[in-house]
């Protein structure tokens, strides 16, 4: 074998500083993208808590809804209730059974 490639290169000190601080940066570089790719992951997460959370909120407002009482409605009069209660406004405003009829054009046959 010759010495020539048989010996191994001796480097320096420095020089080995060197390739040291050149795998450092290449780590560092890594730890870099890889935060990029964590906060890029953690926003996609947060939209989709937010999505959630919205969704929540919409089911809230109609569970309160359901639950709120509802308002009371008007109970439906027949004709005949509605009748007898138009002449009751009319009778509290105080006209007499003689004007509602001359009102309404009508003749009560006296």
């Amino acid at each position: 074998m010759s010495e020539s490639s048989a010996k191994r290169v001796r480097r320096t000190p420095e020089q080995l500083a060197e390739a040291v601080d050149e795998q450092i940066r290449k780590q560092e570089a890594v730890i870099t993208e890889l935060e990029g790719k964590k906060q890029a992951a953690a926003k996609e997460y947060d939209e989709k808590i937010e999505a959630v959370r919205t969704k929540i909120k919409g089911l809230e407002d109609k569970k309160a809804s359901i639950l709120a009482p509802k308002p009371a409605r008007k109970p439906r009069m027949t004709k005949k209730q509605k009748m007898e209660a138009i002449l009751k406004q009319a009778q509290k405003a105080g006209k007499t059974p003689e004007q509602i009829a001359e009102a309404l054009g009508l003749d009560l046959g006296q």
